[in-house]
């Protein structure tokens, strides 16, 4: 696809964008003003960043919002009596109801911060570990699950003497749902799922899965790494019992997480880690622990963390999760068929509901190959396994080549990416 044909595409886009919320191309040249890092060159080219599902990048407001906190307000929450403390407190817990709002949870005290999704998933499966899952118990995920959501719960079965169950993948990256039925037993305690493959991009239809197994009583835990970042998430109308994700991959700081947990859930499980905020009271003779949700946040948080998130959550809100995913969605499909008119080229994944992610193949050409070349011309890919080695093994292969869109990227960078992916066929 030229250059020519994208931007005819683009206008044609943004000529609908009254109907259907697509940001203009003004708009995203507006947006991507924001974002200090799309300014700079790399190896004498301007940085095309297609990365974003390993960790987007942080727009000025974010930067300049945690800069203010480390300037001006840096104290310890919940402990002190003094200004900066009582306006550290204030702002923290500002943007845990930043996270209620956005994901529409019930009660602030479901949202329990975490280090990312993959420490909110862990905590999950240690406290589960106790008195609700039992030996000879069974998980359900699913065959495309982020190691984060498999090496998790294989450590809780070798632990707990409990059975992992995986539901199948077909070839066109979508979950085999139908197969579902035949997985649960009366010893299925629980099913952990991702929202959105951060290799396939596939959309889950996690909605069906969680009515589907609320029909048996069995808990669902929703990997939202990908899916908090690329569209709304309502987690009363998915129904989810928990929902997990990580600041960086929504244009915020590394190092923070979300788990939400409904209030029933949280307040059976047990706390799996002991220190400073997660008490009521500490004697030799044993302790209590604190409400909900500091039972869960043993010791000194990640203030800045937590405050550059709920900026980061102000920023696309204010832009719009819809627009974006919208958006998203144009560069997504521009970007199919950019790379599907360049032979010996193919995608990994073409389910009909798909996310802005697109893995790929070349051949017998290695992907850190393709992402070296690529780098050269300043085009910012993923290759590897993306932390899905069994994805991997399902279809046969080492490794792909990974670029994945963010509501900063344009119709032209597609074509910078297009071309790179030529000049590394005409190398190797």
């Amino acid at each position: 696809m030229s250059q020519k044909h994208l931007q005819t595409k683009a206008k044609s886009l943004n000529s609908i964008s009254s109907k259907t919320s697509i940001l203009s191309e003004q708009e995203v040249l507006n947006i991507r003003q924001d974002f200090p890092v799309l300014s700079q060159s790399i190896n004498g080219n301007p940085l095309v960043f297609l990365d974003n599902a390993a960790s987007s990048q942080m727009p000025r407001q974010v930067i300049e919002r945690i800069q203010k906190y480390r300037e001006t307000d840096h104290a310890n929450v919940h402990r002190g009596v003094h200004t900066l403390s009582q306006r550290a407190t204030d702002d923290y817990e500002k943007a845990r109801e930043k996270v209620q709002k956005f994901i529409n949870a019930r009660h602030s005290e479901e949202i329990i911060w975490t280090s990312g999704t993959t420490n909110g998933i862990n905590l999950v499966a240690a406290s589960l570990a106790g008195d609700y899952i039992k030996e000879g118990d069974e998980i359900i995920i699913s065959e495309m699950e982020h190691h984060s959501n498999i090496v998790s719960w294989q450590i809780h079965c070798v632990s707990r003497g409990t059975k992992l169950k995986i539901l199948p993948v077909d070839d066109n990256g979508e979950l085999e749902i139908e197969k579902l039925d035949e997985l649960i037993t009366e010893r299925t305690k629980l099913i952990s799922l991702i929202h959105i493959s951060n290799v396939l991009g596939t959309i889950n239809p996690v909605k069906e899965v969680i009515a589907k197994a609320h029909q048996h009583n069995i808990p669902v835990l929703i990997d939202g790494a990908q899916g908090s970042a690329h569209g709304p998430v309502d987690v009363q109308d998915l129904d989810c019992d928990f929902y997990v994700f990580s600041g960086h991959k929504i244009y915020g700081p590394t190092g923070i997480g979300v788990l939400y947990g409904k209030k029933e859930w949280l307040e059976k499980m047990n706390p799996v880690s002991g220190g400073g905020d997660m008490i009521q009271t500490v004697s030799f003779e044993g302790s209590t622990w604190n409400e909900l949700p500091y039972k869960f946040e043993a010791g000194t948080p990640n203030m800045d963390g937590a405050i550059g998130l709920g900026a980061a959550i102000d920023y696309a809100t204010n832009i719009g999760m819809s627009t974006i995913s919208a958006y998203e969605d144009t560069l997504l499909k521009a970007a199919t068929e950019a790379i599907d008119e360049i032979p010996g080229v193919d995608i990994l994944g073409r389910a009909k509901n798909k996310s802005s992610i697109i893995s790929f193949t070349m051949g017998d050409i290695h992907p850190h190959d393709v992402g070296t070349i690529l780098d050269y011309e300043g085009v910012a890919v993923r290759a590897g396994h993306h932390c899905a080695q069994p994805l991997m093994d399902r279809y046969q292969i080492p490794a792909t080549t990974r670029a994945s869109f963010a509501v900063y990227n344009t119709f032209e960078e597609i074509e910078k990416l297009a071309a790179g992916i030529r000049k590394v066929k005409e190398i190797l």
